[in-house]
């Protein structure tokens, strides 16, 4: 998750992609299976936002980060300074799961990261 987050942040849709596994899900909004390298690297690729951990919750096989938004080399982020939060489950060091939720706490939806 935080080798994640360091290449989203650098733009490096190549690397954050290897980071997924084979088949991983997504949930932003609807569910998307990423069956290949190159629909990781699509998925990835569009992320508009730069994410900094601010904090990580795990439980059990989940772990719950809160990022803060930012600007992502290459995108355009309507949203710099606001909060997202993503649930990821990683199994052999690959991430399967990657599910976006509303902030815990907030109170609120969660924005587009």
């Amino acid at each position: 998750m935080r080798a994640w987050s360091t290449a989203i942040n650098a733009g490096n849709d190549e690397q954050a992609a290897a980071l997924f596994a084979p088949g991983a899900i997504v949930v932003q909004g609807a569910q998307v299976t990423l069956a290949t390298h190159a629909d990781a690297v699509r998925w990835n690729s569009g992320l508009p936002c730069a994410g900094h951990i601010e904090s990580v919750a795990p439980e059990g096989e989940q772990v719950t980060a809160v990022f803060v938004l930012g600007n992502r080399p290459g995108h355009y982020c309507s949203g710099p300074g606001q909060k997202a939060a993503a649930i990821f489950t990683v199994h052999a060091g690959k991430i399967v799961l990657w599910h976006q939720i509303p902030v815990p706490g907030s109170g609120a939806g969660a924005p587009q990261v």
